[in-house]
């Protein structure tokens, strides 16, 4: 987000009190008069006229204490003596909404402090090539090597106790659910996804963890939804519908009963980007931000209960845009610009506001989800562009552990 400082008189309209405000017409850009300064001095309780002088004549590039933001994400800067006591963007955005870390590394989930925290084959395959966490690996392909059977079952057995053991650590640091996800390459198999969903609860209840504690991601796809359908009213198992980029698939999901939807804010504004003439967007006409706004209204004017959970940001902006989302799940690389970041940040989003929307409820059956997600193409491609790189990363995950696994008894 850009800041801009504009004109004295506005700054102050925006942070002083109702009663330093009614001096504001004695407040120019250059110079303070007399009587505004002292109305501002009693109003506000300030010890030192020399200072509030200062302030209204700096010249350009010194400090000043009063500052606004462009709008877009609902906040403004303050003093540098109140900053100092104000609480981070990332502490204020808490009270909003759920803060989940997006990351598979222990030790930025212990810095940030999330209730929940998700991870997928792309950041468990980048935490398990770093030393830290060798012995989860080793831990993995004991256990596929235990179990026995083909290659092929060794090394998937190996990948799914890696997911599990990822999931298990991660709990132990956080309070509430962890999100594991489903092999991509399963996204147009429902029972396979089924299947494979039921197979990480119980790997997970063999530690000791209740499935009440996690969240098995699905790919947004018909047979994912309708997967998560299944899980959810059979088994009492909890999903997670990633890989959300359309109307289409938002509705669906809430009609599924499914728990929570992650849409890709980022990866939306990302296609925008790639795909029209429009290069920049502020916070709020972020195409992401627009898209998950529509989805929150929708679901809380109409009454679904599932949990909407923004994902794949690009920039602080956009998590700005949506704040009071019921979730917003983000990057270490984020969360630590947030909790750097000292302005005062107000909710976007509310149920009172989306109850006043002026939407209309509508109904997909598979005929009609198809058509209306096939014609939104930034979606199509979006989807099946997510697949391919989910798949390949789990490729690229089992090769490792085949590696592990098998080259030293193979002599390579």
């Amino acid at each position: 987000m850009t800041s801009f400082l504009p004109p004295l008189d506005i700054c102050l309209s925006s942070v002083l009190s109702p009663r330093c405000r009614l001096a504001r017409s004695n407040l120019t850009r250059d110079g303070i008069g007399r009587s505004g300064r002292r109305a501002l001095l009693r109003a506000e309780g300030v010890g030192s006229e020399r200072r509030v002088r200062a302030q209204a004549g700096s010249p350009a590039g010194t400090q000043r204490s009063f500052k606004a933001v462009a709008p877009g994400g609902g906040v403004m800067s303050v003093s540098p003596v109140k900053r100092q006591k104000m609480e981070s963007a990332l502490e204020q955005l808490k009270h909003h909404t759920t803060v989940v870390a997006d990351t598979g590394d222990f030790n930025a989930i212990d810095e940030y402090k999330p209730l929940d925290a998700t991870t997928n084959p792309s950041l468990i395959l980048a935490a398990a090539q770093m030393p830290a966490y060798q012995k989860l690996v080793d831990d993995a392909v004991a256990y596929g090597k235990k179990l026995g059977g083909s290659e092929d079952e060794q090394i998937q057995n190996a990948c799914d106790k890696l997911f599990v053991l990822f999931g298990a650590e991660i709990l132990k640091r956080i309070p509430g659910r962890v999100s594991t996800e489903v092999d991509a390459r399963l996204s147009f198999d429902k029972e396979g996804m089924i299947q494979r969903a039921r197979r990480l609860i119980d790997l997970y209840k063999e530690a000791g963890i209740g499935k009440d504690r996690i969240l098995i991601k699905l790919s947004s796809t018909w047979e994912g939804i309708q997967a998560g359908k299944v899980l959810e009213a059979e088994y009492g198992i909890h999903c997670n519908m990633t890989l959300l980029f359309s109307f289409a698939q938002a509705v669906a999901c809430a009609e599924a009963g499914v728990t929570l939807i992650s849409p890709f804010v980022g990866r939306i504004l990302d296609w925008h980007v790639a795909n029209g003439d429009k290069k920049t967007y502020e916070p709020s006409e972020d195409p992401g931000v627009k898209g998950v706004t529509k989805i929150y209204n929708y679901y809380k004017k109409f009454g679904y209960k599932t949990i909407v959970m923004g994902a794949s940001f690009r920039n602080t902006g956009e998590i700005k845009a949506l704040t009071g989302c019921d979730y917003l799940t983000i990057s270490p690389k984020l969360l630590a610009e947030l909790s750097k970041e000292h302005v005062k940040l107000t909710p976007t989003l509310s149920v009172k506001e989306a109850q006043a929307c002026d939407l209309e409820k509508i109904h997909l059956d598979e005929k009609a989800f198809r058509w209306h997600h096939n014609e939104d193409q930034m979606a199509v491609e979006k989807l099946s562009d997510g697949i391919r790189k989910f798949a390949a990363d789990a490729i690229k995950l089992e090769r490792m552990l085949k590696e592990r696994m098998f080259s030293a008894e193979n002599g390579k």
